[in-house]
């Protein structure tokens, strides 16, 4: 089982302390004791697991691979957004213990933006957490110099958000840029809520790097190809 790099000061430290509980336990004989330490290291452990996820290799055009494992708690418009510069589709996902923590890039792009805002711990599963919990925004311009959104959600458990990317830094579709220590929420937002395609539901199962979110679609003035050139004439007043 690969574990992550993000994680590691933590997963490190606790197998350190564990088997020096393990070994004084096993020297006492108590070995039910011993067991139950050995459960709880394979639990924390477990959380830093980092399966290879190599991306979906038959995706349609402006297809938004989910930037999170866990169950998609929302799927909402916002009239305005920082990561659109105006209306957005937001995908909101709520990650369990139980669930990969590690964040993958939904699409290929380059990072315009890195935004921390502390804030509140409550519930990663609530409404009012996305407003007021501690979060790290990141901003990421498309080929088509659209910008979309990854939002990182520290929950009640969760403390501690890590995230490695900087304004400059290109990310290729599926690759990890960091992760929620513990339980927590992650966001994808994109731009053009009518030309947005949402592939799942709330309540939906999904997999960072894996499951396709959603569908950008081309916006009317790339579908309609560019304007016609039109030649330059004099002004006339209306009532001339």
């Amino acid at each position: 089982m690969r574990l992550s790099g993000y994680g590691l000061r933590v997963w490190l430290a606790a197998t350190v302390a564990a088997a020096v509980v393990v070994s004084v336990l096993g020297w006492l004989g108590w070995w039910w004791v011993m067991a139950a330490v050995c459960i709880a290291w394979l639990g924390v452990i477990s959380f830093f697991r980092d399966p290879a996820r190599p991306a979906p290799e038959d995706l349609s055009a402006g297809s938004m691979l989910s930037p999170a494992d866990g169950r998609v708690t929302a799927v909402e418009q916002v009239p305005e957004h920082a990561a659109t510069g105006g209306p957005a589709v937001v995908i909101r996902i709520f990650l369990s213990v139980l669930d990969v923590h590690v964040n993958r890039a939904p699409a290929d792009g380059r990072v315009l933006a890195v935004e921390h805002r502390p804030g509140r711990h409550h519930d990663a599963r609530t409404r009012s957490s996305a407003a007021v919990n501690e979060s790290t925004l990141i901003t990421i311009a498309l080929d088509s110099g659209e910008s979309i959104g990854v939002r990182q959600i520290a929950g009640k458990v969760a403390r501690r958000i890590v995230c490695t990317l900087s304004p400059g830094d290109c990310l290729r579709r599926g690759e990890r840029f960091g992760m929620i220590l513990f339980g927590s929420g992650t966001e994808l937002i994109l731009p053009r809520p009518a030309d947005v395609a949402v592939r799942v539901r709330v309540g939906q199962k999904v997999f960072g790097g894996r499951t396709e979110l959603a569908t950008l679609g081309a916006s009317r003035s790339t579908r309609n190809g560019p304007a016609p050139r039109q030649t330059a004439r004099p002004h006339r007043s209306p009532h001339s």
